[in-house]
């Protein structure tokens, strides 16, 4: 899943695809590397960040969605959005994935629209919101909270009658570094579930601080903490970079493929 920010204030990429030529040239590049999955969003959710409203969050995202499926009308879009009126004109210009940070606990309309709607649903766990998210993180046992989480969360999605879901951890929202990587250790635990668990490591703080580096520097890490997390069970990698992912994803399923 290759991320497309259509934002000003994105922590790594905000301002880069804010006009249609770059966000087509950038998609282009994206589909040559390998992309299975676009996710397109129009609002920050890095920690600290403000929230703006749908009406806002539209006028960002429906050009760009509208753009990419004239150019690209068979890559599948995701739209990244807490908002359920946005999720509405998304899936009216052809997405065909919710990705929700909130999972339903921002907008209480979004389980019933995407229940509606019929099409999968990302679910994430976040601690708080955005803006407070980091502020003191704390857990008796984190994999067992997000666990919990889940296993709640499903059972109200199925209920709604949204019969595709995938169950994202939340990497950075809400969780110290020693959490991140709890999770990521134990990520194989999540399998209980039976659904599909989507990762987002790419870039991340955690990565920059345990590597010292910068978001520009921290490539290398996300490469490695994506092959840790294909090999705990991760089925889909959210990222920034499209082509080292898939190089990542092919050494993974041929050792897998060797091990047979």
């Amino acid at each position: 899943m290759g991320v497309l920010n259509v934002t000003p204030d994105s922590f790594y990429d905000g301002a880069k695809y804010t006009q249609e030529k770059w966000i087509v040239e950038h998609v282009a590049h994206m589909v040559e590397d390998g992309v299975s999955i676009l996710d397109i969003g129009g609002q920050s959710t890095r920690p600290g960040s403000a929230r703006i409203q749908a009406a806002e969050e539209l006028l960002r995202v429906i050009p760009a969605i509208k753009a990419i499926r004239k150019q690209f009308p068979r890559l599948p879009i995701s739209i990244d959005t807490y908002h359920s009126q946005v999720v509405e004109a998304a899936v009216d210009e052809g997405v065909a994935i919710v990705n929700d940070v909130s999972a339903g606990n921002m907008d209480d309309k979004m389980i019933s629209t995407v229940a509606r709607l019929g099409v999968p649903y990302v679910a994430m766990h976040m601690s708080e919101t955005p803006e407070t998210m980091q502020q003191n993180p704390h857990y008796d046992d984190v994999v067992r909270t997000v666990i919990s989480f889940f296993s709640d969360k499903i059972k109200v999605c199925r209920d709604a009658g949204i019969h595709d879901i995938i169950i994202d951890p939340g990497f950075g929202f809400g969780k110290t570094i020693h959490h991140n990587f709890e999770i990521l250790a134990s990520l194989n635990a999540l399998q209980m579930l039976d659904c599909p668990v989507l990762v987002g490591l790419s870039r991340k703080s955690f990565i920059q601080k345990t590597l010292d580096v910068d978001a520009e520097g921290a490539l290398n890490g996300t490469t490695a903490a994506n092959m840790v997390a294909l090999m705990n069970g991760a089925n889909i990698l959210r990222v920034h970079d499209v082509k080292p992912a898939v190089e990542a994803v092919k050494i993974f399923m041929a050792q897998k493929n060797a091990a047979r």
